[in-house]
């Protein structure tokens, strides 16, 4: 038997600005409050009175409000972002300028052309739609302009401590980790690391790396870590307290 499910969309204001939110009534006997990648969501049990239901949801709605209070950076996950001719990005020591052009085209593309990159964008998508296409084609041309001094640092990193086999060495736009090792020896970093200190590079480096010799996080895991890189906890604590800053 199919579920039944009811949806909602509503929007909540925050400040100057209103975030996304759906409401979903389905078979459940909890409520069920969530921040999740393209807005916040309520579930709420089918059989609820409609005076529960506006109840349950302005609770709803003073929680979103109290959780974009506490971080000033999660309102701009779901706010689309601007991209214009002129404007720079930062990455690590490198700087590249945008040269952002729109037409009747179906696709978008980019590329790197020295210090400049080159958005060329359909007119056809805009909003968070056009915000997530961008940022792919950042992350993609970025990655393949820093990926050969990375896959030398992994390796190198590899030859002084672990001597594991190594088969690829890959940056890719990730927001769900910052890295992760393959059973078969590849090395994935996410492409937002590039713009963390290098120290912290390194970390996700050493820490992936460790995964070769035990694919698990446990205390022989963690003292390879620590064996390595000593002050590893102080690179763990920067990247939770800024990784908002480290996004195209």
């Amino acid at each position: 038997m199919k579920k039944k499910v009811i949806v909602e969309d509503i929007s909540i204001a925050h400040g100057t600005s209103s975030i996304p939110a759906k409401i979903y009534q389905e078979r459940r006997y909890n409520v069920r409050y969530s921040m999740g990648k393209k807005g916040a969501i309520l579930r709420l049990p089918i059989h609820l009175s409609s005076a529960e239901k506006i109840q349950y949801t302005e609770q709803f709605i003073r929680w979103v409000q109290q959780q974009l209070d506490k971080r000033k950076d999660l309102a701009q996950q779901y706010q689309p972002k601007v991209y214009q001719t002129g404007d720079t990005i930062q990455v690590g020591e490198r700087t590249y300028e945008l040269f952002v052009a729109k037409g009747d085209r179906k696709t978008h593309s980019a590329k790197v052309m020295g210090a400049m990159i080159e958005l060329k964008l359909s007119e056809h998508q805009e909003g968070m739609a056009l915000t997530k296409s961008i940022k792919t084609l950042l992350s993609r041309v970025i990655a393949q302009d820093f990926l050969p001094e990375i896959t030398e640092r992994v390796h190198a990193i590899n030859h002084s401590y672990f001597q594991s086999d190594i088969k690829q060495v890959r940056l890719k736009y990730n927001r769900s980790n910052w890295g992760s090792c393959s059973s078969s020896g590849n090395i994935n970093l996410s492409t937002r690391l590039l713009f963390a200190p290098q120290p912290v590079i390194d970390y996700v480096i050493v820490h992936e790396l460790a995964h070769t010799k035990e694919m698990n996080h446990s205390k022989r895991f963690w003292s390879l870590v620590e064996g390595v890189m000593p002050s590893y906890k102080e690179k763990e604590k920067w990247l939770k307290q800024n990784s908002h800053l480290c996004d195209f």
